[in-house]
């Protein structure tokens, strides 16, 4: 969704007038970055969660944030101290986007490659003072800390995934694939492991929403002028209905 926090309220809005207890939700990554709406997008995210888990019968894994490419480039912001290059790495992280979500949480990226020049002492004082400002404001460091890799139901399997998938390597050592490796997943055709079906959230490619056989991108663009996309897959897999906002 990359921080547009008005698609995202309007598809809770419709999402809350039909969940039931016994669905799950998977939100596939990408959720900040690019847009400026970073901090008003990660409220919603929890509003809506508390309001699922007070419906009867709800469960707190019957919710599911993954971790895509833009929180993977903020959590490796926070410690890029650690970086052998970090004014490289943090010049690279801010044409793939991480900019919006550094300056909603109060930081600068001119401030960040000035300490990042000072030495490591500097640099940690600068991550220190973002990770502040995310303590500061309830349930976000909760949020970034209870992100997963990949979701997956039991056979017939569902697996979903934030932007990638090497199908030639096993599922426990995808490693970032899950985030990175993107360039023939809209041409996978045959079951992976146990899953019939896979899903993904984001395509760096751009090629807009695809559902084939296997294979399953909700991609329409949104944060890049293009609107926001839900599925609703039933449990063998099937697609049940497609939601565009």
């Amino acid at each position: 969704m990359h921080s547009d926090v008005e698609r995202l309220m309007a598809l809770h809005d419709i999402i809350g007038q039909r969940f039931a207890p016994g669905e799950r939700l998977i939100y596939l990554g990408n959720m900040i970055g690019r847009g400026a709406a970073v901090c008003e997008t990660v409220d919603e995210l929890l509003q809506f969660r508390r309001a699922l888990l007070a419906l009867p019968g709800m469960l707190v894994d019957d919710i599911v944030y993954l971790r895509g490419a833009q929180e993977e480039m903020w959590q490796k912001l926070l410690q890029l101290q650690f970086a052998p290059n970090p004014s490289e790495v943090l010049t690279w992280m801010m044409t793939q986007g991480v900019d919006a979500t550094l300056a909603g949480y109060g930081g600068r990226s001119r401030e960040g490659m000035g300490a990042a020049r000072e030495g490591a002492v500097q640099l940690t004082r600068w991550t220190s003072s973002l990770r502040e400002t995310m303590r500061s404001l309830p349930g976000h460091t909760s949020l970034f800390a209870a992100l997963k890799r990949a979701a997956f139901t039991d056979d017939p399997g569902i697996l979903a995934v934030s932007a990638g998938l090497d199908t030639s390597r096993p599922l426990a050592a995808q490693g970032d694939s899950f985030w990175w490796a993107t360039g023939k997943f809209s041409e996978i055709d045959q079951p992976y492991e146990t899953f019939v079906r896979l899903i993904r959230g984001f395509d760096p490619a751009g090629g807009g929403v695809q559902i084939g056989d296997v294979s399953a991108t909700l991609d329409a663009g949104c944060g890049r002028s293009g609107t926001l996309v839900a599925g609703l897959f039933a449990a063998d897999g099937t697609l049940d209905d497609l939601i565009q906002v």
